[in-house]
């Protein structure tokens, strides 16, 4: 099973279901262990704090989400897929997982001081009404952190790295995974997702201010964070 680049959120929602038992193994192996890596500077850029209350949407099996609760945080993980909640209950018992449409959640207004998602809005059928979500959401004074593939910023890297997608990546997933055609799905949505200034007007369209940015990996990823100052 393996969703196409209109994101039907019903078919979206199945390949994850599908892949939700071996995902972190395929990331970790597809990501040659640099995944760890981006996630460490997630933890940074949200800065967590104990008592803070996160929303952390697409957050799968909680791979993100557990960093924030060993700090002291208040964790919401929400995710579309059942299969990658059931997955991350049972990996991480104390994460409070709850299942959520990124599009239209289901949370309070001005309820969370950070929302935050891993490479996950690329997968949203509509990111802008996403990011209108995560903007409602989160309190006046807080911020969104966001970390999603993005461009590399070097071109000779650039025609490596999309190499690397069309020649490396597929068979790692055959191996790693049950069901590695979904990650020709993974391939598709990385190099259609838009580059680093593209995705920040986004941003700020939707309301944040005082935007950042930071290349992680000679920019295969792209944390963004942007405040919610009013």
């Amino acid at each position: 099973m393996r969703a196409n680049l209109d994101k039907n959120p019903h078919d979206v929602k199945s390949m994850f279901n599908a892949v939700a038992k071996h995902y972190d193994l395929v990331n970790f192996l597809a990501s040659l262990g640099q995944e760890k890596f981006w996630r460490r500077h997630v933890a940074r850029a949200v800065v967590t704090r104990p008592g803070m209350r996160i929303l952390d949407v697409a957050a799968g099996t909680g791979a993100s989400s557990i960093k924030f609760v060993k700090a002291g945080a208040e964790v919401v993980a929400a995710d579309f897929s059942e299969g990658m909640i059931a997955e991350g209950r049972r990996r991480h018992p104390e994460i409070d997982f709850q299942q959520a449409d990124a599009m239209n959640l289901q949370f309070e207004a001005n309820s969370f001081d950070a929302v935050t998602i891993s490479f996950g809005l690329r997968n949203v059928a509509d990111p802008d009404k996403a990011l209108a979500e995560f903007y409602r959401v989160v309190r006046p004074g807080g911020h969104v952190v966001i970390c999603e593939f993005s461009r590399p910023t070097w071109a000779p890297f650039r025609t490596l790295y999309q190499f690397f997608l069309a020649r490396i990546l597929p068979p790692i997933a055959k191996l790693a995974s049950s069901d590695a055609v979904a990650y020709d799905y993974l391939t598709e949505s990385i190099l259609a997702w838009p580059a680093q200034r593209e995705f920040a007007a986004h941003l700020k369209q939707a309301g944040f201010e005082r935007l950042q940015l930071k290349n992680l990996t000679g920019g295969i990823v792209a944390l963004h964070r942007g405040y919610k100052l009013k």
